[in-house]
């Protein structure tokens, strides 16, 4: 049996690049108060690229890992529109930020929709972890910064995603699953609070 691989297009690649970078970009004004080409906003852009980058960026892969497992289409795209006001609201010291999507296509019923949106969330808790985790071993106070602000970012992203709103991650677990729901909110909130 072939081991199963994730399957990109070119356009896709794109995309993720493209949000990843605005995510990033975005991030490192509101904490460097500005834009600017210095090796300060540089520095800041890396390590948002490494926190709320990486965080964004493996969470939209893994609502496409687990639609593709399950047979399905599944694409990434970017809402331009919605990069630029992510960017422009940066300069006012917060980004609202919903960069973009994984559009799913083919054969998902409830239970599959409810597992492959609680596959998002998931992953920021996991992330979150190790960035505390990461954090108790840092050989600099440096790095322990880094590590406690990838941690919290990432508690943040999946306790927000969890909301039960429309179009959120967490309004498609509830509706498959209420316990599942209850355990990934609670675990959810519990890392956002060990993070802060």
């Amino acid at each position: 049996m072939h081991p199963f691989k994730m399957r990109f297009s070119s356009i896709e690649l794109r995309d993720l690049a493209k949000a990843w970078i605005v995510i990033s970009l975005a991030f490192a004004v509101v904490h460097s108060k500005g834009f600017s080409l210095t090796q300060a906003f540089f520095t800041a852009t890396a390590i948002s690229a490494l926190t709320v980058g990486v965080g964004f960026l493996l969470h939209e892969l893994m609502h496409k890992y687990f639609a593709q497992k399950y047979g399905c289409r599944a694409e990434f795209r970017a809402f331009d529109f919605m990069l630029l006001v992510a960017f422009a609201m940066s300069f006012f010291g917060f980004v609202f930020a919903a960069p973009g999507g994984v559009f799913i296509g083919g054969n998902v019923n409830r239970a599959r929709s409810g597992r492959i949106s609680a596959a998002g969330p998931l992953t920021n808790i996991v992330l979150a972890a190790l960035f505390l985790a990461a954090g108790f071993f840092a050989f600099s106070p440096f790095v322990a910064q880094i590590a406690r602000y990838g941690a919290s970012i990432n508690a943040w992203l999946a306790v927000f995603n969890m909301l039960p709103l429309m179009g959120l991650d967490g309004n498609k677990v509830l509706h498959w699953n209420m316990k599942a729901y209850a355990a990934l909110m609670a675990a959810s909130v519990a890392m956002m609070v060990l993070t802060f």
